[in-house]
């Protein structure tokens, strides 16, 4: 990701040793093991080796450097004593924290944004994600040009009484970033309004659109294969999928809808990274149906619901669309745990309990798709000209024929379909 102007510290060296630490400033709903569990997994994510992780309780945060200065020391030994070259702090770091932190410890330094800034940058597989994620790094970046350089007072003005210095090497590289910053929100404005294109078209259909989201790694890419057979990256990996994708479904009731395979999230996933994706996130936005899966095997599940809703509500997901929580991940469940989470889901009517990577429960899920997004559909009985062959197969793609009747010339179909579906019908 090229931009003209030296990156500085970001760029993470793949297979470079780290240490991982969360400075735990209390509040957090998660406990200190697994946030640096996660930390780890996102880290791993992208080749770095974690030989050392460590919590440090910060009562007094240090404007300077976050920690205190028995914690740095702490850490500098840990990180000589593992041979580790690469610190990442489980939290946000100011730019004067991570440059202290890096003069002190004598390692590079990054914070969580940082992180997985650096995942979705080697993720990314489309040029719409590509031009997201950069926009989003950049955002980052410019305020991070904090570094001394050596050659400050690259020209002198020629005009002014004392002759001030002229442009530094910060202004350049905050003005190339300002620039280059500009370009790609021109280019992503043009996907936008390409992508918006696309959703009018679907919605002229119309077919129904369900959205896949979930924390990452919850299995929504496992589940996307399940249903729609294709071959989407699906690993037990964090932020395996970046890029969404979309495939046509047959569903109980329903020709053709379109199931939408969505990225991740994760707690305190950076703001720049909400803004950029906010073009692809708009899909969710107008799913007819959100299908929430989550991984009911996690310690954190409900941390994890929690961070979810809140990213949804950021995008401007409304409160009043369909949703179903998919709780993934049954088999790794056993005993009593299993017991109980069968019989909580069997009594709500928002829930279904399933196994992707197996299929347990997957086609109960999908009659239960078919269920809400046919709920409002009603009987009607069409007669079209036997030769009226174009009509026949707009009814049989936007509604459920139960039956057909052959009378003279004539054909009477009995159709299951929305009250919108048939007025368009019946005004053809």
């Amino acid at each position: 990701m090229s931009t003209g102007f030296d990156r500085d510290r970001d760029d993470v060296t793949r297979g470079a040793r780290a240490v991982v630490v969360y400075p735990d400033l209390g509040g957090s709903s998660r406990d200190a093991e697994a946030r640096l569990e996660e930390t780890a997994g996102l880290a791993e994510a992208i080749g770095v080796a974690v030989v050392d992780r460590v919590a440090f309780r910060v009562r007094t945060p240090r404007a300077a450097t976050l920690i205190g200065s028995g914690q740095i020391e702490d850490l500098a030994t840990r990180a000589r004593m593992e041979e580790a070259a690469l610190i990442v702090v489980d939290g946000s770091l100011t730019p004067i924290q991570q440059r202290n932190l890096e003069t002190a410890l004598e390692a590079k330094v990054i914070d969580r944004t940082g992180l997985i800034l650096e995942i979705f940058g080697e993720r990314a597989a489309t040029a719409e994600g590509r031009l997201q994620v950069e926009l989003a790094h950049l955002d980052y970046q410019s305020g991070r040009l904090v570094r001394s350089w050596t050659h400050l007072e690259r020209q002198r003005g020629g005009f002014g009484f004392l002759g001030g210095p002229g442009e530094t090497q910060i202004e350049a590289d905050r003005r190339l970033i300002r620039d280059r910053m500009a370009r790609l929100r021109r280019e992503l404005e043009q996907v936008t309004r390409t992508r918006g294109l696309h959703r009018e078209r679907r919605q002229r259909a119309p077919w129904p659109v369900i959205a896949l989201v979930g924390y990452t790694n919850a299995g929504k890419s496992t589940l996307f294969n399940r249903v729609t057979g294709a071959h989407v990256m699906a690993e037990d990996l964090l932020f395996a999928t970046l890029d969404p994708t979309l495939r046509q479904v047959t569903l109980p009731g329903i020709d053709k809808a379109i199931l939408s395979d969505t990225v991740g999230f994760v707690s305190e996933l950076p703001t720049q990274l909400v803004a950029a994706f906010k073009a692809t996130l708009e899909e969710v936005v107008s799913a007819d149906l959100l299908i929430h899966v989550r991984d009911v095997a996690h310690p954190d599940t409900a941390a994890q619901k929690a961070d979810v809703e809140a990213v949804l509500a950021e995008v401007g997901v409304s409160e009043t669309t369909p949703r179903i929580e998919a709780w993934n991940k049954l088999d790794l469940l056993h005993g009593d745990a299993r017991d109980d989470l069968l019989a909580e889901a069997a009594r709500r009517d928002d829930v279904m309990a399933i196994s992707a990577l197996t299929g347990e429960g997957v086609e109960a899920l999908i009659r239960r798709i078919g269920d809400l997004l046919t709920a409002g559909h009603q009987r009607y009985a069409v007669t079209l000209d036997a030769g009226d062959g174009a009509g026949a197969a707009w009814l049989h793609a936007h509604g459920e024929v139960l039956d057909q009747e052959v009378d003279g010339d004539r054909i009477v179909y009995e159709v299951r379909m929305a009250p919108a579906d048939y007025e368009r019908f019946a005004s053809r």
